[in-house]
C-alpha cells in the first residue's frame, strides 16, 4: 500500500432529524441525496458536498440521545470543511450571520484560519483555511 485512502464520509449521530435536516439543507444549501431508514433503529440522511464527500445524519430510535454533543468526551472533537483562503473565511461568516447561526470570531494562527459554529445539537464545526503564503 502506498498512499493512505482518502476520507469519503462523516456520520454524526443527532438527536432529530427534523431539526437538523433544514439546519444543514441551509448551511449546504442542498438537499439530502439519501434519506431512508436502514433498519427499525435508525434512519439516516445524507448530504453530498462539493467535493464528494458524504455527510450523513444518523438517528437512533429508542437509544440515549438525550444529551448535546461535547467534544470533551472521548470520540469526535470537530469537523472542518475546507476553505482555500482567509477571504472565504469571511465569507462564511457572513453566511452563518445571514443564517442567523452564531459563532465565533475568525481564529488566526500559524497553522491556518478558522471559524468556529455549532449545529443544533452542539456538534463543534469549522471552516478552515491554510495559512497565506509570504
Amino acid at each position: 500500500m502506498t498512499e493512505f485512502p482518502p476520507l469519503t464520509h462523516i456520520a454524526v449521530t443527532v438527536r432529530e432529524l427534523n431539526v437538523s435536516v433544514p439546519w444543514y439543507e441551509a448551511l449546504f444549501d442542498a438537499r439530502p441525496v439519501i434519506d431512508e431508514d436502514t433498519d427499525p433503529d435508525m434512519h439516516h440522511t445524507v448530504f453530498v458536498l462539493g467535493n464528494g464527500t458524504l455527510l450523513g445524519l444518523h438517528q437512533h430510535q429508542g437509544r440515549g440521545a438525550a444529551a448535546r454533543f461535547s467534544e470533551f468526551q472521548v470520540g469526535l472533537d470537530h469537523v472542518a470543511f475546507g476553505c482555500a483562503t482567509r477571504g472565504e473565511l469571511e465569507k462564511w461568516s457572513r453566511k452563518l450571520d445571514e443564517l442567523g447561526i452564531e459563532h465565533g470570531v475568525i481564529k488566526d494562527a500559524p497553522y491556518g484560519s478558522g471559524l468556529a459554529f455549532r449545529d443544533p445539537d452542539g456538534i463543534a464545526l469549522e471552516f478552515f483555511a491554510p495559512p497565506a503564503e509570504a
